[in-house]
């Protein structure tokens, strides 16, 4: 029983440190020489994707061909 019980009391100690270390540590940043880009949304399934690979159609931008397509299908322009 007092082994279990010293167990249980390591477990506990070493949940709290890692809880501590974590905390301490920096937030990870991106590799040298990968510019940042913007997230847009596609207008046909709501997918979040980088602006540079966003393909701009009618009504927005999309995450492929097939979505553009699709989108500007069932949303006739004037």
């Amino acid at each position: 029983m007092k082994f279990l019980l010293f167990l249980v009391a390591v477990f506990v100690l070493l949940w709290l440190l890692r809880g501590s270390l974590r905390k301490r540590m920096p937030p990870p940043t991106p590799p040298a020489g990968t510019p940042l880009q913007d997230m847009v949304r596609c207008a046909q399934c709501g997918m979040h994707l980088p602006s540079g690979e966003a393909l701009p159609g009618r009504g927005g931008v999309f995450c492929g061909e097939a979505h553009r397509l699709e989108f500007e299908k069932t949303h006739p322009g004037p």
